[in-house]
């Protein structure tokens, strides 16, 4: 199977995926693979909150939309066209965290385009999304048969290795696989910088950032740098539109947990009714709560920030230096902003 073929299977996936989004789900077309998938999909999506309570059928949505918008022939092959593609056939082996939905498919499918064999382990918060992607794949292009394989079972053959974990975990993923070609993620949590003078519209995005997936992804805003001076009634104004999200049960827990824990330690706080700022020196803060900190200059935090990568995903400001990522925009990447700032493709084109 060529590149090229396998570029086409993904962006019919990619295709499929569009009649999945947050306004509606609608069938588009009578095709032989909507008939044999789209009701399938639909029942999942629709049923995704009984096995995992956080994947609700709004994120779902997003997290369908997302991937249709980057599945297009356009940017597959934008994508690819960076890389010397050779018969590959290793096999691969992914283990996949299961904290947002669909959170382990650019594995999946960079291990696929790269013309490798994938095994998977899945998370037991998201079983059930990619075997169903499997399958369209596999009755898309029967080459992806021999191609595709999920397993319970402990990992032997493989030739290469990518494991998503904590930072526990990671270290006895770092010890298990220390002999074999490997990427080992850990913890990381994504920041946004705050200058004063960001518009209404640009803190309004900021809060996809902070409450998409309810902040549970790598990508999702856990924290916040602000100048001494910053007008926190500003930021407070522009997030009240994401104030039902207290109306979920899960998240509304987490909420009084956290404000009894805070209001038991004495600690100091700023809160609106459904979710808390704590100024906080860590990165990753708990569901319902964004922490803060302040700086002096930008050039000093930007210092800051370079020597503490490691536990950084993205950084969100309105500028476009140093690879940031704009307001909203850190729950779409493209296929080329790769985890941890580790090139997939091009390990898995070397191994």
């Amino acid at each position: 199977m060529t590149l090229e073929e396998r570029i086409q299977s993904f962006t019919k996936l990619g295709t499929f995926f569009k009649q999945f989004t947050t306004s509606k789900i609608e069938k588009l077309e009578e095709s032989e693979n909507n008939t044999l998938f789209f009701e399938a999909f639909k029942m999942q999506i629709e049923r995704a909150q009984e096995y995992n309570g956080w994947f609700t059928k709004e994120n779902v949505l997003k997290a369908f939309e997302s991937w249709s918008e980057a599945l297009t022939y356009k940017n597959l092959t934008a994508w690819t066209s960076n890389y010397n593609f050779t018969n590959s056939n290793k096999n691969v082996a992914i283990i996949l965290a299961g904290n947002i939905p669909l959170v382990g498919f650019h594995d999946f499918l960079s291990v696929l385009i790269s013309g490798h064999k994938v095994t998977v382990k899945l998370s037991s918060n998201d079983r059930h999304f990619l075997p169903l992607i499997a399958k369209f794949l596999e009755y898309e292009n029967p080459y992806f048969k021999n191609k595709i394989t999920f397993t319970e079972n402990k990992l032997t053959q493989f030739d290469a290795v990518i494991a998503t974990g904590s930072n526990n975990t990671a270290r006895y993923f770092e010890y298990y696989f220390k002999n074999k070609p490997n990427i080992i993620r850990k913890n990381r949590n994504s920041v946004a910088i705050l200058t004063g003078n960001e518009t209404n519209e640009e803190l309004e995005n900021l809060g996809e950032d902070i409450f998409q997936y309810f902040g549970l992804g790598c990508r999702s805003i856990s924290k916040i740098f602000v100048p001494k001076d910053y007008n926190f009634d500003l930021l407070f104004n522009a997030l009240y539109k994401y104030k039902d999200i207290i109306t979920y049960k899960k998240y509304e827990n987490n909420y009084d947990y956290n404000k009894t824990i805070y209001l038991m330690s004495q600690f100091k706080f700023l809160e609106n009714g459904f979710f808390m700022l704590k100024e906080d020196t860590n990165y990753g803060s708990p569901i319902a709560t964004l922490f803060y900190e302040y700086y002096d200059t930008l050039t000093n935090l930007k210092r800051k920030l370079k020597v503490e990568k490691e536990q950084i995903q993205c950084v969100v400001n309105n500028s476009n230096e140093d690879n940031s990522v704009y307001f909203g925009q850190t729950q779409h990447p493209k296929l080329w902003d790769y985890a941890d700032d580790v090139d997939t493709l091009k390990f898995l084109l070397n191994i």
